[in-house]
């Protein structure tokens, strides 16, 4: 799909609930770095691993200057678990049922598992820049190793 944003486009402000019930955007960040890290779900073996990550470098993106920021389709509530579950430091939102950010982005996707097809997120990262168009976009991603990969990147931005 070629229709789906890329590098030097905007990131769609779509708004996301945050675990507080409050909400937040891309557009919040205005001025800052910021790293959308999409994963499938809360929960889960390499969820759990992702966010851990980032969450140890959370020091290390601060200093350059980097926001975080994971995001899923769970409900906040489960949100609020899971960070109290693992300890997790980066903020969670949570994307809409339909029509969020990850379906603007094109990265709810039908997956197959055991024969059967169903829709999911595409566990995707978007290093966006202080002016709000991606940078770097890092799609299907393999976890290990990839919190540092994109701190690389955010530093050189």
């Amino acid at each position: 799909m070629s229709d789906r944003p890329d590098v030097g486009d905007t990131v769609p402000d779509i708004a996301l609930e945050t675990p507080d019930g409050g909400s937040v955007k891309a557009s919040d960040f205005a001025g800052r770095k910021l790293v959308l890290f999409f994963y499938p779900k809360d929960d889960t073996p390499g969820c759990t691993t992702e966010n851990k990550d980032f969450g140890a470098l959370a020091g290390e993106f601060e200093k350059a200057g980097t926001a975080l920021l994971g995001v899923s389709k769970d409900p906040p509530k489960r949100h609020v678990k899971f960070a109290g579950k693992y300890g997790l430091v980066a903020p969670l939102a949570s994307d809409a049922e339909s029509g969020g950010l990850s379906d603007a982005l094109g990265i709810w996707v039908e997956k197959s598992m055991y024969g059967r097809t169903y829709m999911g997120m595409e566990r995707t990262t978007y290093l966006v820049g202080a002016d709000g168009r991606i940078a770097q976009v890092w799609r299907k991603v393999k976890v290990k190793g990839h919190a540092e990969e994109v701190l690389e990147a955010a530093r050189a931005l």
